[in-house]
């Protein structure tokens, strides 16, 4: 669980809890924000990964009212997808946004609850291109949800069933940020080696061709946290043979306990 990520401007401040798909939506979420013209407002993109990020998330809104009594705060994440009643009934709390509906300007206008039900979607949304970066490593969405269902984890309660992102999204968002000046950039998801399964693509190594052959000027390509079960081979070429894709993996590893894996 990472620290909250405050990002001002002006009187807006959004803060970013758990991974780096979050910490990308956060700077989608401002995005929105300045569309919807509200500039004075506290944002918690929560987490739900665990019980304690729940409970971080709570912790925030409260002290986010008491500091600023006057300004709303809205609840939106994993969280508030997967706990939307439970972070309404807050009395600090002024409007409680999914996961799909948070990147949609006109989902921040009003009081109460814009959540959808994110387990009927099958296709990933259609983002605009990717908002202006700070960070040194720019994220680039390729897939978000899990078709798995491990019995400890609630991830595609939060985040629905896997989803990818067509290859000409992934190189727009690229483009940009190479033309940005951003020198890497890190590829997330939620199960990203999933990635192509429920839009014809062949896997995860084939969007990585793809982005080497039509970014040029892309000096280095990273992967963020992939499973070890599903690395295929072509995958496994690119970590291997190009010089510009990072030669690091960061595994999801279940227990290795037989039992607890039993009982998943």
């Amino acid at each position: 669980m990472s620290a909250p990520d405050p990002k001002a401007d002006s009187n807006l401040d959004i803060r970013n809890f758990g991974c780096r798909l979050n910490a990308l939506d956060g700077d989608y979420v401002k995005a929105a924000l300045d569309k919807a013209r509200i500039n004075d407002a506290t944002v918690i993109n929560s987490c739900a990964v665990t019980s304690e990020a729940v409970r971080q998330a709570r912790q925030s809104i409260r002290k986010a009212a008491k500091d600023n009594p006057e300004r709303p705060v809205f609840v939106t994440g994993c969280a508030a997808q997967t706990h939307a009643e439970s972070f309404a009934a807050m009395p600090e709390v002024t409007k409680v946004i999914g996961n799909e509906e948070k990147i949609n300007p006109a989902s921040w206008a009003g009081t109460g609850v814009d959540v959808g039900d994110i387990m009927t979607l099958n296709k990933a949304a259609q983002r605009p291109p990717t908002p202006k970066q700070t960070r040194a490593r720019a994220f680039v969405q390729v897939q978000t949800g899990c078709d798995h269902r491990c019995t400890f984890c609630i991830i595609p309660f939060g985040r629905g069933n896997s989803r990818s992102t067509p290859i000409a999204e992934v190189v727009r968002d690229c483009q940009i940020l190479v033309e940005q000046g951003h020198q890497e950039i890190v590829l997330t998801g939620v199960d990203m080696t999933s990635w192509g399964a429920d839009i014809g693509e062949a896997g995860l190594g084939v969007l990585i061709q793809a982005i080497l052959q039509q970014v040029p000027d892309l000096p280095r390509l990273r992967l963020s946290s992939v499973d070890a079960v599903e690395l295929e081979p072509k995958l496994l070429d690119m970590v291997v043979e190009e010089e510009r894709v990072m030669p690091h993996l960061h595994l999801s590893l279940q227990a290795g306990d037989n039992m607890i894996l039993k009982r998943m």
